[in-house]
């Protein structure tokens, strides 16, 4: 019997020298295999990018992630406590792992017959969340517990909370609790009531089943049980807790999707902000981007020339259409519109469509004739039949005029507001091609084949955009403004103090003299008094501009501006065929162009002006290396 209580002893003292070499070499295993939590000290998790238009409300959120951080202390103590009583309410009592927390839920999955309440920690949540695999296996469940353990000695309870509520998974595309209260209740964290709370705190549990856009019933129990887990944990008072159950969920949901009748404006803004800021840093995402839309006049502006569109082509499929609104002080696109249905085609006519601009090219001609002392502008011009032997690359041409009809000796102003071919072909041959291409280089349009003189007919294509911003040397007196699509970038929430990394600046270049423009804004305003612009009178206040029509009527153009705002629009089917006969630019354009410049309410009532250009701002982008620009969110 000694024998074998000595054999047992010495058995015994193996076995617990094997375990404890089994269980070292297994701590030392998990602690190489286990994934470093260093990067958790200095939490700066991948963030949406805000978009805002010119008057501060959100048109977009974009980026991978629809995250939006928020430091703790601008989360309300409601809104934490809720969070707490529903998953983790001895949070700041255990260090990482809650054994009794696990046993209570474990007895209430059991009294149930089915999962009520989970057992991980919120620190385990963040290790799930952060650090492992979503794998379910014993050898992860105890990397976690291990994780858990170091995190609770690295970090403090603070810093693990902010982490949690900032990285949680919280349905509709919404991680964490800022892009959740905009999202269901489109408030921020800091603005949330006790019981929009409860419902945000309920969601981690199983975000898709108790969503409250789709699951409502659900959503609402879900919200009690929270309610009554503050109640038990002594958050709030159970007469609280009552008189809220009995409320119903008050949503309001933000559409979190970009609207389609702004999406053109947001893939030019796109590109432009890759032109200002490194990939990486727009990738990490957390930018307040002020952009220049005018979104309440680009949604009227789409409805309307949609609606007019249509009205205009009845019984058959209707073309495409392209309008670019500037504000002429500051080239800030108010209003873009790249085609008439985003969802169908995401090209975007009005910044890629190259497309003759027929008689809409003419006032440049005009206005170069006039500042280089060619013509006066009172100079009396001939409109009679022409013809030009070989003078277009070696062949013969007879220019006509639209109508088909000439009107003898007519004062240079008249011969522009009825768009005579005649007479600007004999302009562009008493300019020659050197002062056209002068001209046009000054306007920054740079073509990609020889130069002739069929450009006084606008056979050489230009894009909406390029049109419209050139058409800005009228209402400038003689400057031309940069079209631009950001006013400024700030790393981190607007509201919240965030830091300035660019604003943008003002470019203008003189293209003519201010005399010349003058002459020309008394010019194209007679296009709209009684030239083939009448169309655009209905506006109510004097407005100037200049229409076009393309050879068989294969683009319709009209440019017109007031002291305010240059607007252009096109129409014309992508694969370039006829409009249809006698659809000309005052015809189908001009009516586009009135329900757009409709869609606001702040023209001018006097014109012309004179416009004052401000001092050019300057760019201001701190620290322009990536590096150092990431380094502004830390």
């Amino acid at each position: 019997m000694r024998f074998f209580f000595k054999y047992l002893g010495v058995l015994s003292l193996f076995i617990f020298f094997i375990l404890s070499i089994l269980i070292f070499v297994s701590f030392l295993y998990l602690k190489v295999s286990l994934p470093s939590i260093s990067k958790l000290k200095n939490y700066h998790p991948q963030q949406t990018n805000i978009v805002y238009d010119i008057n501060g409300n959100i048109i977009a959120f974009l980026g991978p992630v629809r995250r939006i951080y928020v430091p703790l202390k601008d989360i309300p103590p409601h809104v934490i406590k809720a969070f707490l009583a529903a998953e983790d309410a001895h949070f700041y009592e255990h260090r990482g792992i809650d054994f009794l927390g696990m046993l209570r839920a474990l007895y209430k999955d059991i009294i149930h017959g089915k999962i009520v309440q989970g057992g991980s920690t919120i620190t385990q949540q963040v290790v799930k969340s952060l650090l492992l695999s979503p794998e379910r296996t014993i050898r992860r469940k105890i990397k976690e517990i291990f994780l858990a353990w170091q995190i609770e000695k690295y970090l403090t309870k603070n810093q693990i909370l902010t982490i949690y509520l900032n990285q949680i998974y919280l349905g509709e595309g919404a991680y964490g609790v800022e892009a959740a209260a905009l999202t269901y209740f489109n408030k921020h964290v800091w603005e949330l009531n006790l019981s929009e709370a409860a419902v945000l705190a309920g969601l981690p549990a199983a975000p898709s089943k108790y969503n409250p856009l789709k699951n409502y019933k659900l959503a609402l129990a879900r919200r009690n049980y929270v309610l009554k887990r503050m109640a038990e944990e002594g958050f709030i008072s159970w007469k609280k807790a009552q008189i809220l159950s009995a409320q119903p969920i008050k949503l309001n949901p933000r559409n979190i999707s970009i609207p389609a009748y702004a999406a053109y404006f947001i893939d030019a803004m796109k590109e432009e902000l890759e032109k200002i800021l490194p990939s990486e840093v727009i990738k990490q995402g957390g930018l307040s981007i002020y952009t220049t839309l005018d979104l309440k006049w680009q949604k009227k502006a789409y409805e309307n020339a949609i609606k007019t569109l249509n009205s205009l082509f009845p019984n058959r499929k209707s073309p495409e259409i392209a309008v670019v609104c500037i504000d002429n002080q500051d080239g800030g696109v108010r209003v873009l519109i790249g085609g008439k249905n985003y969802l169908k085609s995401s090209y975007n006519r009005a910044i890629y469509a190259k497309r003759q601009p027929g008689s809409a090219f003419k006032p440049f001609l005009w206005a170069k004739a006039i500042d280089d002392g060619i013509l006066t502008p009172d100079a009396i011009v001939p409109d009679e039949p022409l013809y030009l032997p070989g003078i277009n690359n070696g062949k013969d041409w007879a220019p006509r005029n639209y109508d088909g009809k000439y009107l003898g000796l007519i004062p240079l102003k008249d011969a522009l507001a009825y768009s005579r071919n005649t007479v600007a072909v004999r302009i562009a041959l008493m300019l020659g091609l050197d002062r056209i291409a002068d001209i046009l280089n000054k306007l920054d349009l740079k073509f990609n084949k020889i130069l002739n003189y069929s450009i006084a007919l606008g056979t050489y294509e230009v894009t909406p955009l390029e049109l419209t911003r050139s058409f800005t040397i009228f209402p400038n007196m003689g400057n031309m403004v940069t079209p631009k699509f950001i006013e400024e970038i700030y790393a981190g929430l607007i509201y919240k103090n965030p830091k300035p990394i660019y604003k943008s600046k003002i470019i203008i270049k003189p293209v003519i003299s201010e005399y010349t423009a003058y002459i020309m804004n008394d010019f194209l305003q007679a296009v709209v008094e009684y030239g083939t612009g009448k169309c655009a009178q209905a506006l109510g206040v004097p407005v100037a501009g200049k229409t076009g029509t393309t050879q068989e009527y294969k683009d319709a153009w009209f440019i017109g501006y007031t002291p305010f705002y240059t607007c252009g629009v096109w129409v014309g089917y992508d694969k370039k065929r006829s409009l249809g006969r006698g659809e000309t630019g005052g015809k189908v354009a001009c009516p586009i162009w009135l329900s757009v410049m409709k869609s606001i309410n702040h023209v001018s009532q006097q014109f012309p002006v004179y416009i004052s250009i401000p001092k050019e701002k300057n760019i201001i982008l701190q620290n322009s290396t990536t590096e150092n620009l990431l380094n502004v969110f830390n």
